[in-house]
């Protein structure tokens, strides 16, 4: 007598347990959270593990602090760097500590948000790109051979001809729609005036790690866009992304209209049509530059040569068809009636924020700012 085996599917339940790491796996991770925090300063955050480790037991007597810095060296986290002037050598991290520090950035902020395609961004009018939309349309003289429904196409001709006299015409082939994927050109501001540190809040590493995780996400998964990244205290610069671990706040006061000039500069170099600005601040304008090099400041209030000045960049801005998103780490209301009237002057966009969900609003707004499609 034959039984039948019955194969029965389903779930299984059972406890939660964490991937195994090794020791330096362990202190990896909190390693790269303190290098962060000390800009890139390699004995202080050394100083602060060990001080983690004497209260929450890190380590072993099989694998100390002094391993696992043995264990940073040999695999190419960490390299001795002399002393230019004498005084013996010490230790600095390496690109690959930079390039690590930016992977878990981008794993801690964008790691919950669902992940879609791997080009560029999609504009919503169809044209000649590769993300099939599933709608169709007749074959036009000109459309390329790789974007025929063969299946559609087959399926026309056995309803037009009949099964027993198959032929496949011409008037038979449909071509599937495509979206045109654009390329976008960003330019992240970030404020590093005295007040990113103040009231005994840190500002300037969740704003450093939302850069760093921006810059991971466009170099592995936009590769064809662009990232250029500027502070600003009294004056604006341009900084690379390998500088990002090591950026401090300065004895600044807030130059916004020299981020935007140059942000602006940036883009107008940029062949394509896709810009955008994206602004990370916490403090009011206080600063300008005058013609004759001079600097004007005012940080006690909204200064109306100051803003003033500020919503003439964000009118020249809308002119470029460059949108500005600020978001700004603070609530005072009389800062952020500025932001709206800022906002206004550009048409673009305003988050007022704390540090909590930065990340994941920035993630969000740069996957939606789809634009037109480009016109070569």
């Amino acid at each position: 007598m034959n039984t039948s085996r019955v194969l029965r599917t389903g779930f299984v339940f059972k406890t939660y347990e964490a991937p195994y790491q090794s020791p330096f796996e362990k202190l990896f991770d909190i390693f790269k959270e303190l290098i962060t925090y000390t800009s890139g300063d390699f004995d202080e955050a050394i100083d602060w593990l060990r001080e983690l480790d004497k209260e929450y037991k890190l380590t072993t007597p099989d694998y100390t602090i002094e391993d696992f810095i043995e264990d940073l060296k040999k695999k190419g986290y960490l390299r001795e760097e002399i002393d230019p002037d004498g005084n013996g050598s010490g230790l600095t991290i390496t690109a690959k500590t930079e390039r690590a520090i930016r992977q878990q950035a981008l794993d801690h902020i964008f790691g919950k948000i669902k992940r879609s395609g791997q080009g560029n961004h999609k504009s919503k009018s169809p044209g000649i790109g590769d993300e099939h939309t599933g709608d169709f349309r007749a074959y036009q003289f000109g459309d390329a051979l790789d974007k025929v429904s063969m299946t559609e196409s087959l399926k026309n001709a056995q309803v037009n001809h009949g099964i027993s006299d198959f032929t496949l015409s011409e008037d038979d082939l449909v071509v599937e729609e495509t979206l045109h994927k654009s390329q976008m050109s960003t330019v992240l501001m970030i404020d590093i005036s005295h007040s990113m540190i103040l009231y005994g809040e840190d500002r300037i590493t969740p704003a450093k790690k939302v850069a760093m995780a921006l810059a991971e996400l466009i170099t592995t998964r936009y590769p064809k866009d662009t990232l250029d990244i500027i502070v600003f205290g009294n004056d604006a610069w341009r900084i690379e992304i390998k500088d990002l671990p090591y950026l401090k706040v300065g004895p600044y006061h807030t130059n916004t209209v020299a981020g935007l000039q140059l942000a602006m500069d940036l883009l107008r170099r940029k062949r394509n049509t896709n810009k955008q600005i994206f602004m990370i601040t916490d403090g009011k304008p206080s600063c300008l530059r005058l013609p004759d090099g001079q600097y004007y400041k005012n940080s006690m209030g909204l200064d109306s040569h100051i803003i003033n000045k500020c919503y003439m960049m964000a009118q020249q801005a809308r002119r470029l068809h460059i949108p500005i998103t600020t978001f700004m780490i603070a609530k005072d209301s009389y800062l952020m009636q500025f932001v709206r009237e800022f906002t206004y002057a550009n048409q673009g966009k305003a988050f007022y924020t704390g540090l909590k969900g930065l990340g994941e609003m920035i993630f969000e707004d740069y996957e939606t700012n789809r634009k037109k499609r480009i016109r070569g």
